[in-house]
């Protein structure tokens, strides 16, 4: 008997989900069945929802990964748009993104090679520090051994602002180029 109930209000979540345009979690889905004259528990439409993966869309939160209000000094835009490259360790780009993960949320960074867009290096670490943006260009230049006068482009962040990203640029002849 309780299993036709259970089988016919799964039916009902299922449409209330498909109108919300599959927005509406167990809250809002239980007050929609109470508002069309049926009796269940919030917990018992959060429960048959999970064993019927009937999910909520959730909205992905935004994060800020460009800090540009610092005081260290920003570089000139050499590339002025021109994101390609006729050669190999030409022109080189970082950039920082997160992850969702099992583990929570992550903070990637890669280094791209302009000429193939392949990914140079990479790094991944819990919080967003120079010491990220290091590791990925040092794996970059470890693996690639790119020449001398390699452009490496990024955002006007923090990270790649930082004295220490400067020094491991400056110490493999890397010049370096910022958007604004």
């Amino acid at each position: 008997m309780r299993d036709k109930e259970n089988e016919r209000l799964v039916f009902e979540i299922k449409i209330v989900h498909e109108k919300s345009r599959k927005t509406y979690g167990s809250p809002r889905i239980a007050a929609a069945l109470h508002a069309s004259g049926i009796r269940c528990s919030r917990n018992r439409v959060a429960r048959l929802m999970r064993e019927n993966g009937v999910m909520a869309k959730t909205k992905r939160r935004f994060k800020i990964t460009t800090d540009s209000k610092h005081k260290f000094s920003i570089s000139p835009n050499l590339l002025n748009q021109d994101f390609t490259a006729d050669i190999p360790y030409q022109k080189w780009t970082g950039d920082i993104t997160y992850i969702g993960t099992i583990q929570g949320w992550m903070c990637l960074v890669v280094v791209l090679d302009f000429f193939n867009r392949e990914i140079a290096g990479w790094s991944m670490k819990k919080r967003i520090t120079r010491d990220i943006v290091i590791e990925a260009l040092s794996m970059a230049i470890w693996r690639k051994r790119p020449q001398k006068g390699l452009i490496f482009h990024s955002d006007q962040g923090s990270q790649y602002a930082s004295r220490g990203f400067r020094k491991v640029l400056q110490k493999h002849n890397v010049i370096k180029s910022m958007s604004g």
